[in-house]
């Protein structure tokens, strides 16, 4: 595909916007060796030195040029699909670890011989978009989810917002003042509210990034065949008839009921075979409409958007056909 992009590929998105499930089915094609959440600061996915050689200390880790230096040696290894067998064997040797060693080992090794790209499928790395695409060369897709259907998975699942990993992360706050705003819920007890901040920061950064591709994960849902059409195209990667396949049995499966998490391989990933269309009509499912309208104020973007320097969520919304969540 003469002047398709050629680098790897980052999927990103706040948790519980369909991070995972976009992951595989950009796979889906052959052409990407899935890798699952580096960033994730729990094990398993994440602090596993074979696939990435760096010490996560925080939620949404913040990578920037200014601490650069610590990240891209080894985000360079992940991405060139080099794994670090010797340090995994150090870290991580229980059978299980040494299962998936075994599997991400090989695959990465396979995936260098056949001229495979990375494809890392990370939520935590949705505030670090623009450095994955101005510094190691990713085509990002980073996916918004609708802020009700977000708040309403949030809840199901009992997750509560923790927003001093934001805040306790100085280059993150220098680089993104607004997110000063988020002190006077730190000690909060209203989760909806803490939710709907957490949503909105992340909108925020996202709109202010340059070179990335922001998307709707509720319209790929709706209409996923046309939707990853574009994102085959999007990243470079040919749109086979085994591709098409594989999409639309994943898209159109039945069951699969409200489980957070499924076991694909050797990796617990939130993605699982499901009806896309049926999965977006309960997704709001567990608030009430009074809670919904309130978390639709509270993540209210502003009309005047970001700095016309920054970059501009109507940009991307054209290029995506995405109309701004939470309007």
């Amino acid at each position: 595909m003469k002047g398709a992009p050629a680098g790897p590929v980052l999927v990103t998105g706040l948790p519980r916007s369909g991070t995972s499930w976009t992951g595989r089915m950009l796979a889906a094609g052959g052409g990407l060796v899935y890798v699952n959440e580096p960033l994730n600061p729990q094990h398993p996915p994440g602090r596993c030195p074979g696939v990435l050689a760096a010490q996560v200390t925080h939620r949404f880790q913040y990578i920037c040029d200014d601490n650069a230096d610590q990240w891209l040696p080894a985000f360079r290894d992940t991405v060139a699909l080099r794994y670090r067998w010797g340090a995994e064997l150090r870290a991580n040797h229980s059978p299980y670890d040494l299962a998936r060693l075994v599997r991400y080992g090989t695959a990465f090794a396979l995936g260098r011989l056949r001229g495979r790209r990375a494809l890392l499928d990370d939520p935590f790395a949705v505030l670090s978009a623009g450095w994955f695409a101005s510094r190691l060369g990713c085509t990002v897709i980073a996916l918004v989810r609708d802020p009700v259907a977000f708040a309403a998975s949030w809840r199901r699942l009992g997750w509560t917002v923790r927003l001093r990993d934001l805040l306790d992360q100085p280059l993150l706050v220098r680089d993104h003042p607004d997110l000063l705003r988020l002190r006077p819920l730190l000690r909060s007890a209203d989760d909806l509210a803490k939710t709907a901040a957490l949503w909105r920061a992340a909108r925020t950064v996202l709109d202010r990034t340059p070179g990335i591709l922001v998307t709707s994960y509720d319209e790929l849902a709706a209409d996923p065949l046309p939707g990853f059409r574009r994102l085959y195209a999007h990243a470079g990667l040919p749109w086979t008839a085994a591709a098409e396949r594989r999409i639309t049995r994943a898209c159109t499966a039945t069951g699969g009921g409200h489980r957070a998490f499924a076991w694909s391989g050797l990796s617990r990933t939130a993605f699982r075979p499901m009806n896309s269309r049926q999965a977006l009509a309960r997704a709001t499912q567990g608030l009430s409409e009074d809670e919904a309208t309130r978390i639709r104020t509270l993540t209210q973007l502003s009309e005047a958007g970001p700095p016309p320097d920054r970059g501009n969520s109507d940009h991307h919304s054209r290029r995506t056909g995405h109309r701004p969540a939470g309007r």
